[in-house]
């Protein structure tokens, strides 16, 4: 075990993982001595014949299991950023062996019982707010994950979770096969017209990586209105673009959806809940699955109206009826008409090196103080990830920040922050982050030009990446990103704020051959272009977030049926059948729900814009981007984690509870 690198201690700075030594035949070994480690030291806890107190139980149980948070942090990451053939083997196996092991740990009676003590006794202990918050936070996971069950229902929870986790990595593993192999090859570049010069020759590029040399490939994203459709000119080819979207993965997943619904729902049951939704929520800041339904009853009709009026704009610019293939390609064009914004002609002044560094990076040093300093000499886990060492506005060393731009076949859809090494002063540990995005790698020697949407993405994911630097609790249970699904997204939503903030935009948004600026004139009907024509996007929105929803109400024992015949039937209940809007995911390539934490949690996005709109407000009324405000925010709420009510964090910084009308004109959906 000496010899494998993930079982050492690192000793590179901030004890980044040693990728130049990692192998993926360490992961497994890695894993079997890293559970059985922290097993042992989970049953020492149990088994202490000393009475329970809070540093022989709740610290002791802090202090466990190190070396298993290490592994699993690198092995996630590579899992999701890239799945070698090797892994993508051991990727079940893996999976079976965590599912198991937490259950061993959640499902341990005596050590259950040492936790219920002193939860019943937390009122004598004279514990301060943050460890009387990790007990009682300790005891409701526990309680959640079965541990007051009899034997018999421990059994099936096992067995309910076990299957779970197999169909889960299964689905995840079979939408990442399905982008690659679906994706959308041509053998004439003519069919690309209405692309920039440089998005041809990355789809030419993308076409020599998958094998079809000399010819055109547009690989999927995982999302159901693929970018590419805003500015094919060839209607036929943006048809066929869209078939391939909507319609991957259905013969493999859409079967598989079914059956993680359903046991979701029999666990859920199990564990004395209406269905899964009601048991997700109850966790979350919504609290209860009425207040989700509350918000998503008072958004869909506004929006949907909304979008109504925005297609008949749509059919009259275009001479007719706009199907769901010219959606995003009529858009683009009644943007450009009634705000003179050209998207197409905005991404030369979007270079990805001038927007991280002039934009994302100058923003977050104006507001926190930090700067960024890249280090060539640290190892990323592939040949093009970045690494930058970021410093805290008194010089001191905070962490690092890796970043990972380009999609690739072995690369999950989408875009997400991990943290490699959680912030724990228990520990004596920094934050190392990453952000993962799947930008379509250019060709060789061509500049890396980015849509406004992949600009928002950027500042958003170093949202996330902020939550996780700025940590600074003391026990890893809070660390980080460790706050409510719900809420998790609000620090990332407020983030993109900076994208078009006029002292921001200005120094980022310049063309990369001229060096010229954004022209002021442009700058400002982009901004009146993003307040305007959000309704396809919130509809889109709505319709996955329903989606999700209608899976996971199921009651225990309900048969969904065909699961696309399902699919129309929930959209069609909720009055979001819109045959040119379809849902942002579909069932067989919803990974955040039915591979990923937003399980009954896609709804967070919305509910987060809440908070987030209505801080958005906050920061402008008291100067934008101003140090004193971002101060504020920081030691109030990002530095936090998990270790306040995140409702609280909230108050702590706007000083009241959070309003919805902010969202609501935001959105277009006041009255």
């Amino acid at each position: 075990m000496t010899t494998n690198p993930l079982l050492c201690p690192s000793p590179l700075p901030y004890r980044l993982p040693q990728f130049a030594e990692i192998r993926d035949e360490h992961y497994l070994p890695a894993f079997e001595h890293a559970l059985a480690e922290h097993l042992a030291q989970v049953e020492a806890v149990a088994g202490d014949p000393e009475p329970a107190t809070f540093d022989n139980t709740l610290l002791a149980l802090e202090r466990s299991g190190e070396l298993l948070a290490r592994v699993r942090a690198v092995f996630h990451n590579q899992a999701s950023a890239h799945l070698t053939p090797a892994l993508r083997e051991a990727e079940p196996r893996i999976s079976a062996m965590l599912a198991a092991h937490d259950d061993a740990v959640h499902l341990n009676g005596p050590l259950f019982a040492r936790i219920s003590a002193l939860y019943d006794a937390r009122d004598t202990l004279g514990l301060d707010p943050v460890s009387l918050r990790l007990l009682e936070r300790y005891y409701t996971v526990y309680r959640r994950a079965g541990a007051e069950l009899p034997a018999e229902g421990q059994r099936r929870l096992r067995d309910l979770n076990a299957r779970i986790a197999a169909a889960c990595t299964a689905f995840g593993q079979n939408v990442l096969a399905a982008n690659a192999a679906d994706a959308l090859v041509l053998d004439n570049p003519a069919q690309l017209s209405g692309l920039s010069r440089a998005a041809v020759a990355a789809a030419a590029e993308n076409a020599r990586r998958l094998g079809h040399e000399g010819r055109w490939a547009i690989s999927l994203k995982n999302f159901s209105n693929q970018p590419e459709l805003a500015d094919l000119e060839d209607r036929e080819v943006r048809a066929r673009l869209l078939d391939l979207s909507l319609n991957r993965a259905k013969d493999t997943n859409g079967p598989l959806a079914v059956t993680i619904a359903t046991l979701r729902a029999e666990r859920a049951a199990l564990l004395g809940y209406d269905n899964h939704a009601a048991y997700a929520v109850a966790d979350r800041t919504a609290g209860r699955a009425e207040a989700v339904t509350d918000l998503l009853a008072r958004l869909v009709p506004p929006a949907v109206a909304d979008a109504r009026r925005e297609a008949d704009a749509l059919a009259q610019l275009a001479g007719g009826p706009v199907e769901a293939c010219d959606r995003a390609y009529w858009s683009g064009r009644l943007r450009k008409e009634r705000h003179g914004v050209d998207e197409a002609a905005l991404r030369p002044y979007f270079e990805l090196g001038k927007v991280l560094r002039d934009g994302v990076f100058h923003a977050a040093r104006e507001l926190y103080g930090i700067t960024l300093t890249e280090r060539a000499d640290l190892p990323g886990y592939h040949p093009e990830v970045r690494v930058f060492e970021v410093f805290d506005a008194d010089g001191s060393g905070l962490g690092l920040f890796l970043c990972d731009f380009f999609a690739r076949d072995s690369k999950r859809g989408g875009a997400w922050m991990n943290a490699l090494v959680e912030q724990s002063a228990l520990r004596g540990t920094r934050p190392v982050v990453v952000n993962n995005h799947n930008i379509p790698k250019p060709a060789p020697g061509e500049p890396v030009l980015l849509t406004l949407a992949q600009v928002r993405t950027l500042f958003h994911e170093f949202g996330h990446a902020l939550h996780g630097l700025f940590s600074a609790v003391h026990h890893p249970f809070f660390a980080g990103t460790a706050v409510p699904s719900d809420f998790v997204e609000y620090p990332s939503q407020v983030n993109e704020m900076w994208a078009l903030w006029p002292e921001v935009l200005t120094r980022y948004a310049t063309h990369h051959e001229t060096g010229e600026p954004i022209p002021e004139a442009t700058a400002a009907r982009m901004r009146e272009a993003a307040r305007s024509g959000r309704s396809f996007g919130t509809v889109e929105y709505l319709a996955a977030t329903l989606l999700d929803w209608a899976w996971h109400t199921l009651p225990a024992g309900a048969d969904p049926g065909d699961p696309l015949a399902f699919e129309a039937a929930a959209l069609r209940r909720a009055g979001l059948d819109l045959p040119a809007i379809p849902p942002r995911y579909r069932t067989p390539y919803f990974t955040h729900v039915f591979n990923g934490q937003y399980s009954a949690g896609y709804y967070s996005y919305i509910w987060s814009e809440v908070l987030d709109a209505d801080t958005v407000g906050w920061f402008g009324a008291n100067g934008g981007l101003r140090r004193a405000s971002g101060d504020t925010f920081r030691r109030e709420l990002l530095s936090k984690g998990g270790s306040v009510d995140p409702m609280q964090a909230f108050q702590a910084v706007l000083g009241r509870p959070p309003r919805v009308e902010p969202l609501l004109e935001r959105r277009g959906l006041a009255g």
